[in-house]
């Protein structure tokens, strides 16, 4: 085949961090020596004791999805429909999903109306008790802190918004208005300079970061790239549309006080108003979509739609879980005095 990415394209910020993830890298960079990275893939979810946390499997998973979004120019376009690196998707996504809906804790199904959902989410959403990233972060953080959590949002949130775009063209009525409306207002409602993911990047430039994608692949986990992995899962996958609409009602419903938390942590650190304005951006912002999201989104779905009322509520608590996880581990690192960050190492 034919490769059409431009000659001049760099290489790759980071490396593979194993067999799985180096195969998929060489076949959509070019290669025609990249071996069969499907029976590698079989190979490796077959001996991995935590496909979320599994390096290999999670960066192998952020590659193949990089190529479907555009977010890597550096990836072939010619090879994003190539059959062998969808088998190979696929199975790695069997059993990505597999381990989440075995370990992701369900909560009681609600009536399918646009009230019992909106109240099962809240309820669902309020439920956690866990210890708050946030929460430290606007005490506790150093700048070295600051930087990081910067750096652990990056593969996200310079995209923001993305995964759950897929979802648009799979809705219909008040569900695809409803999600519009929240989407209109993350792409900047018509502002380009007011684009979450341009107001992120100008965020990271402030805070001293590199706000080209792909700049910190090499310095995060697997379960920070877990995150993204599911919601893209979630969003590419039109039998899960459920999830993806789930998980953001989730989303949206926990992002306002953290939001306010994290903007109060950087003013303390004396971080100027261009690293701040993201945060305080989505005090007021995501206060109005929570009531969309809930209700009119994920409600109105279950309404016209009750057979995607359990994916509905797993793409919620898998979202809640995923960033419990997350949370966890870097809130463990730094009460350890340690990095949240993963050790670079030579490939």
């Amino acid at each position: 085949m034919t490769s059409s990415a431009p000659a001049s394209a760099p290489a790759l910020a980071f490396s593979d961090r194993g067999p799985v993830s180096r195969a998929v890298i060489a076949h959509l960079t070019g290669a025609e020596d990249a071996g069969d990275h499907t029976t590698i893939a079989e190979e490796v979810v077959a001996a991995s004791a935590d496909v979320v946390r599994d390096d290999d499997v999670q960066l192998a998973l952020f590659v193949l999805y990089a190529s479907a979004y555009g977010s890597l120019p550096q990836l072939d376009p010619d090879r994003e429909w190539d059959p062998a690196l969808l088998a190979t998707r696929r199975l790695l996504e069997a059993a990505f999903e597999g381990e989440l809906r075995g370990k992701v804790p369900m909560p009681d199904l609600p009536e399918p109306t646009v009230d019992a959902v909106g109240r099962a989410l809240f309820a669902l959403a309020g439920a956690d008790s866990g210890p708050s990233l946030s929460r430290y972060f606007a005490k506790k953080a150093t700048e070295a802190q600051a930087q990081e959590m910067l750096i652990q949002r990056s593969a996200y949130t310079l995209r923001e918004a993305d995964p759950h775009s897929w979802a648009i063209p799979r809705l219909d009525g008040r569900a695809k208005a409803a999600l519009v409306e929240i989407q209109s207002d993350e792409y900047g409602g018509g502002r380009p300079h007011r684009v979450h993911a341009t107001l992120f990047a100008r965020a990271m430039r402030a805070a001293g970061l590199d706000d080209t994608y792909g700049a910190y692949i090499d310095d995060l986990p697997a379960v920070t790239l877990a995150s993204l992995n599911m919601m893209s899962m979630f969003g590419l996958n039109r039998r899960l549309v459920g999830s993806i609409v789930g998980h953001l009602a989730a989303y949206e419903m926990t992002s306002s006080i953290p939001c306010r938390l994290y903007a109060d942590g950087l003013r303390r650190l004396g971080f100027a108003p261009d690293v701040t304005e993201y945060f305080d951006e989505h005090v007021e912002a995501d206060a109005v979509h929570e009531q969309i999201a809930a209700r009119d989104l994920a409600g109105s779905l279950a309404e016209d739609r009750p057979e995607l009322l359990p994916d509905i509520m797993f793409g919620a608590a898998a979202g809640l879980t995923m960033d419990g996880w997350g949370g966890a581990h870097i809130l463990e690192s730094w009460s350890a005095g340690a990095s949240s960050l993963r050790e670079r190492t030579p490939s």
